[in-house]
């Protein structure tokens, strides 16, 4: 009996040293109020920055320079990219910012968990980003926030424009942003917006969108985000679907070209 507690003991401990040995680096600090789980056989991080739920998963081999992407709201939500990248090597992240629509407290989150990885855990200090639908708000919003961070932007089907989803009217919407209807309506930093920083620091964006989509229509957001951002210069490929609505995200099993686009721009 005593062996067997010993050895429960001794299971426990290696569990916990394995939670803490973060990064690939034992030097490395611990994630703050850490768990463990798994995440299609990679280890994930589950831990709180100042209460802010955050996650991390980890490649069985790091690639050089410790890559990275964040990942925007739904997380699991067709897997196929993450698992890919995560065998090329790189870490996938992640902050909730549900209900945030990224409004500036969203920007806040993610700014945390950046500046948290890349300080704490040396991950690359230039990010590449993945949203769908509503997570389009909080990638593009962050990234003209922060447009030298950012290596790359993937956006499936993204919201550019709230005032087009889902409309100003939304409560949720003038409570994120804390405005009232009238200023939501003449809102003018939408990711369709000042795309100015983004252009001049040479960050390539790569749109899915479906074509029937009729929850974020194209017209109203990928197709102004791609007028405007020719326009001033910039790097954008918009892969369309012809037959598809909102759903489903992603092209299907097989994520080469989206792996292919973030590996070229990762360095």
């Amino acid at each position: 009996m005593k062996q067997f507690l010993l050895s429960k003991l001794l299971i426990g401990a290696l569990s916990l040293a394995s939670i803490n040995s973060t990064l690939a680096n034992d030097d490395t600090p611990a994630f703050p109020e850490s768990s463990e789980s798994e995440f299609y056989g990679y280890q994930q991080i589950d831990f709180k920055l100042d209460k802010l739920p955050c996650k991390v998963v980890i490649p069985k081999k790091v690639a050089e320079g410790k890559p990275w992407i964040i990942r925007a709201r739904f997380w699991g939500h067709w897997p196929v990219l993450d698992q890919a990248l995560l065998a090329k090597g790189f870490h996938v992240a992640y902050a909730d910012v549900a209900g945030l629509f990224g409004a500036p407290r969203a920007v806040e989150r993610w700014n945390r968990l950046y500046d948290y990885l890349t300080t704490e855990h040396g991950l690359s200090q230039k990010v590449a980003l993945e949203g769908m639908s509503r997570g389009g708000l909080i990638i593009y919003n962050w990234a003209k926030k922060n447009p030298e961070k950012v290596s790359c932007i993937y956006g499936d089907n993204p919201v550019c424009d709230f005032k087009s989803w889902p409309t100003t009217k939304s409560r949720q919407i003038q409570s994120a942003y804390q405005l009232t209807q009238e200023e939501a309506d003449a809102y003018q930093d939408n990711p369709i917006d000042n795309l100015g920083p983004l252009a001049e620091a040479g960050v390539p964006l790569f749109n899915v969108v479906g074509d029937l989509d009729d929850v974020v229509p194209v017209a109203e957001n990928t197709a102004i985000l791609e007028e405007r951002y020719k326009a001033l210069g910039g790097k954008i490929t918009v892969l369309h679907k012809p037959d598809c609505k909102h759903h489903p995200h992603g092209l299907g099993d097989d994520p080469t070209l989206l792996v292919e686009f973030i590996l070229a721009n990762t360095h």
